[in-house]
């Protein structure tokens, strides 16, 4: 697989991104150098390599949950500088038809 122009162009539209046509170049040369170096590590015999499951063989230690010292609702809103019912209300962020 070779990175080209028109997959950077569909990413860039994907990922809302305007890029440079100099930073378009830069990127798909890095890309595809990734690329080389993933296709050269298909080329070593790991039929007899174990796969890793942890890198180390600590345990991870846990703890039961409980619950404690609890808010209300009305607590937990006291300060909000909006709410609706129980609930926090925040401004929009994203606008599906911004372009």
């Amino acid at each position: 697989m070779k990175i080209d122009k028109s997959l950077i162009l569909k990413l860039e539209e994907l990922a809302r991104l305007k890029l440079s046509e100099p930073e378009r170049i830069e990127i798909i040369g890095d890309l595809n150098k990734i690329l080389t170096m993933v296709e050269k590590l298909k080329e070593l015999d790991l039929a007899q390599v174990e796969p890793l499951l942890h890198v180390t063989d600590s345990i991870n230690a846990t703890r039961e949950d409980k619950v404690s010292d609890q808010l209300t609702a009305k607590e937990a809103l006291y300060n909000a500088p909006s709410s609706l019912g129980s609930h926090f209300t925040v401004p929009k962020v994203i606008d599906r038809n911004e372009e």
